[in-house]
């Protein structure tokens, strides 16, 4: 393979791969555009119950615990080891890949 070939194969994977990550999702907390306030404005009778009733456990747990009225959401922890192993598996394949290459331009493949 000549190396104009191996130049265009390198930088079409390249953008292959950059046109793939654009379509990856932002992990950002806030809309870009404005909810819409309508659907909100009429809460049906059975949330309003379960929102009374969730307030009234509430309001007495915290009265006899003296805490406060608002609190958080108990959502538990962040798991993030596939994300680490995945990392290091794809850290280990390009470094694998860069010795190869090394390895072969070495040997005047």
């Amino acid at each position: 393979m000549s190396s104009a070939r191996r130049s265009l194969l390198t930088a079409a994977s390249a953008g292959g791969l950059l046109c793939a990550l654009w379509f990856v999702p932002s992990a950002n907390a806030t809309p870009e555009t404005p909810v819409l306030e309508s659907a909100a404005a009429t809460p049906s009778p059975q949330v309003t119950a379960q929102a009374r009733a969730a307030s009234a456990a509430t309001s007495t747990e915290a009265a006899a615990t003296g805490e406060g009225t608002t609190r958080l959401a108990d959502t538990g922890s962040f798991d993030s080891t596939p994300y680490v192993v995945g990392g290091a598996l794809c850290l280990g394949l390009g470094a694998g890949f860069v010795g190869y290459s090394v390895r072969r331009e070495r040997l005047g493949f």
